[in-house]
C-alpha cells in the first residue's frame, strides 16, 4: 500500500498533516518517491483535474532597489549587471500584455523593483490595468512591493485582481536573507490587500540554506492565510548577489517540497516559479503531477523555458493549458 495515500485522504479532508508528516515527506528517498507524487497528484486532480495554468510576467520597473534581499539581482547589495529603469510606459507594458495572451497565459503579472510604490507609480498602473482590462481577456496580477490600505484599496478600484507578495521563507529564517524590512512587514501587506477584496498570491524561494524546519513553518503559513496562489521559486543563485555559489538543491528535493505544499494546501494553486528549469532540469515534466500553475518565457532578470517548448511539455505528460472563463470573452483573441 502507499504510506502517502493516508496523507493524501488527510489533504481532501482539509486536515494539516502533522509535523511527524511533514518531516516524512521531505525526507522521502528511493523507491518512496514515485508512490509519494502519486498520493500528491491524487489531491491536485481533484481540485484541478488536468489542467495548467500560464501566467507571463513583466520587469516593469527594475533595479535601484534600496533593499538588502540576498537572493536578489535587485537589491541595494547586488553587484549583478542588470538593465536599470523606471516604471514602463503604458504602451510598453499593453505590448507585454498582447504578448501574453499570444503566450496562451491566463494572468499577467506586473512586477516592479522598490521597498513599495509611491502614489504617482500606483495612478499610473491604474491606468495602465484599466486599459489591459479592456482589451485583452487576461487576469491581472501586481507584485509591487510593501502595499498601504490605501494603496491595495486604489488597485482593486483599477481592475487587479490579485496582489502577489512573496513571504519568501519561514519567520525565523528571514533575517538571514533581509533586513531591511521584516517578516512582518509582509504579512501585513497581505492582509491590507484581502481587506481591499483582492485575491493573494503568495510563495518564497527555496535553497536559500533553510531548514527542514523552515520550510514546514513557510509551507504552514500559506494555510493560516488561506492564499489564492502559492508560487514556488527554486534559487537561482546569480552571480553578484549573496547568495552567489550556493547550490544545496536537487531535483528530488524541489519535488518533495512541492509535494508537502500539496498536501497542506489542496485546493490552492501552486506555481512552478523562477529556477524550475535549472533546478528541477529533467524532472520537470514530474512536478506537473504536483503543481498546476507555472510562468513562461522568463522572470524578472533572468531568461526561462519559452511558451511553445512549456507547452509541449505539458501536452506530452497529458496534461492541457486551461484557458478559464476569461478567454471566452473576447472573440478573435
Amino acid at each position: 500500500m502507499n504510506p502517502f495515500e493516508t496523507f493524501a485522504e488527510k489533504a481532501l479532508r482539509a486536515e494539516a498533516l502533522k509535523h511527524s508528516e511533514c518531516v516524512e515527506v521531505l525526507r522521502a528517498e528511493g523507491e518512496a518517491l514515485l508512490p509519494l507524487i502519486h498520493a500528491a497528484f491524487r489531491v491536485r486532480k481533484t481540485y484541478f483535474g488536468r489542467g495548467i495554468k500560464l501566467h507571463r510576467l513583466i520587469n516593469a520597473k527594475s533595479g535601484l532597489c534600496p533593499e538588502d534581499c540576498g537572493y536578489c539581482s535587485q537589491s541595494a547589495v547586488s553587484t549583478a549587471p542588470i538593465e536599470t529603469y523606471p516604471l514602463l510606459s503604458k504602451e510598453k507594458i499593453l505590448r507585454e500584455a498582447e504578448n501574453a495572451v499570444a503566450a496562451k497565459a491566463l494572468r499577467f503579472c506586473i512586477v516592479t523593483s522598490g521597498r513599495g510604490p509611491s502614489l504617482r507609480e500606483i495612478d499610473q498602473i491604474g491606468d495602465t490595468v484599466r486599459e489591459i482590462k479592456e482589451k485583452f481577456p487576461l487576469e491581472i496580477c501586481c507584485s509591487l512591493g510593501l502595499l498601504s490600505p490605501e494603496h491595495a484599496r486604489s488597485l482593486k478600484k483599477a481592475g487587479v485582481d490579485r496582489i502577489n507578495h512573496n513571504i519568501n521563507t519561514s519567520e525565523r529564517y528571514h533575517s538571514s536573507i533581509c533586513n531591511t524590512h521584516g517578516f512582518s512587514d509582509r504579512i501585513q501587506t497581505l492582509k491590507n490587500a484581502k481587506s481591499a477584496g483582492l485575491d493573494i498570491c503568495s510563495g518564497g524561494i527555496i535553497g536559500m540554506g533553510e531548514s527542514e524546519e523552515d520550510i514546514i513553518d513557510f509551507a504552514m503559513v500559506f494555510r493560516d492565510l488561506e492564499v489564492n496562489s502559492i508560487p514556488i521559486n527554486f534559487l537561482n543563485p546569480i552571480p553578484g548577489t549573496p547568495m552567489e555559489g550556493m547550490a544545496d538543491l536537487t531535483p528530488w528535493k524541489c519535488i518533495k517540497v512541492l509535494c508537502l505544499l500539496r498536501f497542506l494546501n489542496p485546493s490552492r494553486e501552486i506555481r512552478l516559479g523562477g529556477g524550475r528549469e535549472i533546478n528541477l532540469r529533467s524532472l520537470q515534466p514530474f512536478a506537473l503531477f504536483v503543481a498546476d500553475a507555472l510562468f513562461v518565457e522568463g522572470y524578472l532578470t533572468t531568461p526561462g523555458q519559452d511558451s511553445d517548448a512549456t507547452q509541449e511539455m505539458i501536452e506530452e505528460m497529458g496534461f492541457h493549458v486551461e484557458r478559464g472563463a476569461l478567454s471566452s470573452q473576447k472573440a478573435g483573441v
